[in-house]
């Protein structure tokens, strides 16, 4: 994969937004800054601020997260850099608070910041860092992203932003390869199950019976494993 010039961090300006789930991006991107030395600036060309360190430039779109691609696209052009060096980081409500996940490309799983640079960047390949903000739960999906963190989640944030900020360090020195292998949550691996030996027959039991009919009555087991929720 070729080298991360551009990291995208997708929220909504606006201080009252600045700590809500929805801006998990621009959080990670201000740790990025601050650890940097990149000062922010803004561009209003381009709709957004930046932040420029050593071969990498920070992005915040400023546009509210359902017009992000109209900062990224014509920005990524300006500088003539293809869709694989931009990596964006948001936030996805398929995963608990204290996760993240990278991931070399895919579809917008309902995330409209995400619909937006898809269609403004022409393709889904191009690297992503997915950070988990929890599911709604009870309550709409509008007041779970854009409310805040509570007091029992927040150690647990905490940590998946130190490992965001981690991994897109990672990304920009050694490739993103590396960083995946390191920071991606390991699958485990299934044991395969020994066949049972069969009970002998007794010697009043018929050997030659057969197992009951499937019409016993019995309702079949359900489906296995639906599909969770993916990226708001």
């Amino acid at each position: 994969m070729e080298r991360i010039r551009l990291v995208v961090g997708l929220g909504n300006p606006g201080r009252e937004y600045a700590q809500t789930r929805h801006n998990v991006g621009f959080m990670v991107l201000d740790r990025l800054a601050a650890h940097l030395n990149a000062p922010w600036k803004a561009d209003k060309a381009h709709k957004c601020e930046l932040a420029s360190a050593a071969g990498v430039l920070l992005v915040k779109p400023q546009t509210y997260m359902n017009a992000s691609g109209e900062s990224v696209g014509p920005l990524m052009r300006y500088f003539k850099w293809e869709p694989a060096q931009v990596l964006v980081i948001y936030d996805d409500i398929s995963f608990p608070v204290g996760t993240m996940k990278l991931r070399a490309g895919g579809s917008a799983g309902g995330h409209n910041g995400m619909k937006s640079l898809i269609a403004h960047l022409g393709t889904e390949k191009f690297p992503r860092l997915r950070v988990g903000i929890g599911v709604p739960g009870q309550k709409s999906m509008v007041g779970h992203v854009l409310g805040k963190f509570s007091d029992e989640e927040k150690p647990l944030f905490e940590e998946s932003l130190l490992k965001a900020e981690a991994a897109t360090l990672m990304m920009l020195s050694d490739g993103f390869e590396k960083a995946a292998n390191t920071f991606n949550p390991r699958k485990e691996k299934k044991q395969r199950r020994r066949p049972e030996p069969e009970a002998d027959a007794g010697p009043e039991t018929d050997a030659g019976s057969e197992a009951p009919a499937s019409g016993s009555g019995e309702a079949p087991e359900s489906a296995a494993g639906e599909r969770q929720p993916r990226d708001c």
